[in-house]
């Protein structure tokens, strides 16, 4: 049973939390509203107006499909004439806004709200409709800055320090849900620091139960004393409606890719050239690494500025300029939010020892992304053969086939197939991933894989692992 609470009770609760709080002149229920007047005129509705290319029938983007439709009649009658210019059709979208400088007309709002814009049209908290003109935007953090066409009349809103927030901490969401006009909603944070989504190439997500719906992206996430600590830009939902789970970006994040964006057009950031990935208590025991926090080099880039440190596969990242690194987000986003030509310290964890490099961060090139070496072709695959015992069991393996996209890239055995099962698939494994070191040994032949995991007996396997552009590695235990 829910005990109840008195008036009184609930207001001396919400005074507690909110130190703006007043009482409502009908009773002793308390208010948000000199909360919300302090910040709603910084928070604007945003529509926008665009082209963008016609996207193909839904058939041919399903691979399942679209290999019945090579014939050209079958393309032409689905997708139109070969050769035909590719059709643009009309978009329209609304979302939210944050003006940030109230004296130079600067509002931030999301990159998705705005990324084919032909027209934007911004309407304030007195009604007003402005235009607008987009002056630079970040897509992997997605973020935009836009500049509005008056800056008469106009308010900012304080940021604070989203790095201060704590769940359970009360907040704010407010913006334009659905295009209703200015809403806001009370909830508190539900947790920070949410990654691995997969909704934007940098996350650190402020994840919260104040409901955040369609039209309500860019808009703003405000502390009880109103100031600005996140951006509005997800939610997770089957429905398309908030069910208490939505997401921000840290003002902390969004602040370096805005004045970068003001600055120079763009975010210029700093690359180190390693994939990495969390180093997990599987992980570190099949490594040999005594630590339970670090982010694991899975791969070099050639020519990088860690290939020039001499960063090496398979080194442990656990502090980056005097500061612990828990884990490969925090590694990557911090890397991020420096520029190109900063010296950083690095302290690795390297067979066993502590070594401490030095390398200084570059501009990321097109070049860096698609570097890879030039290794001779092998013949073709072996017939695949399930395991039947040891760390691989009901793992198939074979030689790299011609048809698979690493096939002349890299040297190894690949996962032919995978028994869902299996402790290998649930330690990670997939099929496609290409074995290039077990245990640090080459992977020369599917043979010679399946030996040294069956001999490891009870004793962890380490592979390192090949998937698509990136590697990683995966403990076998």
């Amino acid at each position: 049973m829910i005990g109840r609470i008195s008036a009184a009770g609930l207001a001396a609760f919400l005074c507690l939390s909110f130190g703006t709080v007043s009482q409502a002149a009908t009773g002793p229920l308390p208010s948000l509203a000199p909360v919300l007047e302090k910040v709603s005129p910084a928070v604007v509705n945003i529509s926008v107006r665009g082209k963008m290319e016609a996207q193909d029938n839904p058939l041919l983007q399903d691979p399942n499909f679209r290999r019945f439709f090579d014939d050209p009649m079958f393309r032409r009658f689905f997708q139109g004439p070969e050769g035909q210019q590719q059709q643009q059709q009309e978009t329209q979208s609304i979302g939210s806004g944050v003006i940030i400088d109230a004296k130079n007309g600067y509002v931030i709002t999301n990159n998705h709200v705005v990324q084919h814009a032909d027209e934007i049209i911004v309407r304030l908290a007195d009604q007003r409709r402005v235009s607008a003109k987009v002056v630079g935007t970040d897509p992997e953090l997605d973020v935009a800055v836009i500049k509005l066409a008056t800056t008469t009349g106009l308010t900012q809103l304080e940021m604070g320090d989203s790095d201060k927030l704590k769940p359970g901490d009360f907040v704010l969401a407010i913006g334009s849900p659905f295009g209703l006009g200015q809403t806001a909603t009370l909830g508190i944070v539900s947790a920070t620091g949410r990654t691995g989504l997969g909704i934007e190439g940098y996350e650190d997500f402020i994840q919260t139960d104040a409901s955040i719906n369609p039209g309500n992206s860019g808009g703003a996430l405000i502390t009880q004393d109103g100031k600005l600590v996140g951006i509005n830009t997800a939610i997770l939902s089957s429905s398309g409606g908030n069910v208490g789970i939505g997401f921000a970006i840290p003002i902390n994040m969004v602040r370096y890719a805005a004045e970068q964006i003001i600055k120079y057009g763009e975010v210029k950031r700093g690359h180190l050239g390693v994939l990495v990935q969390d180093l997990t208590p599987e992980l570190a025991q099949a490594m040999h690494v005594a630590s339970n926090a670090g982010a694991v080099v899975s791969q070099v880039v050639p020519a990088s500025p860690a290939a020039k440190a001499g960063v090496q596969s398979g080194d442990v990242v656990v502090k980056l300029n005097g500061e612990v690194i828990h884990n490969a987000s925090e590694l990557r986003n911090r890397i991020g939010s420096m520029q190109p030509g900063q010296k950083i310290t690095l302290v690795l964890l390297r067979d066993g020892k502590e070594l401490t490099i030095s390398p200084i961060l570059e501009r990321l090139k097109k070049s860096d992304e698609e570097a890879a070496t030039n290794e001779e072709e092998q013949g073709g695959p072996e017939s695949a053969k399930p395991q039947t015992s040891g760390k691989l069991a009901g793992v198939a393996l074979s030689t790299i086939p011609r048809q698979h996209p690493l096939y002349g890239e890299v040297q190894g055995v690949m996962v032919a197939g995978i028994d869902t099962d299996s402790a290998a698939a649930r330690a990670g494994l997939r099929p496609g991933d290409i074995i290039v070191l077990i245990d640090q040994q080459p992977a020369k032949s599917p043979g010679q894989v399946a030996d040294i995991a069956k001999k490891a007996g009870n004793k962890p396997v380490l592979l390192k692992v090949r998937r698509g552009p990136g590697a990683l590695f995966i403990p076998l235990t």
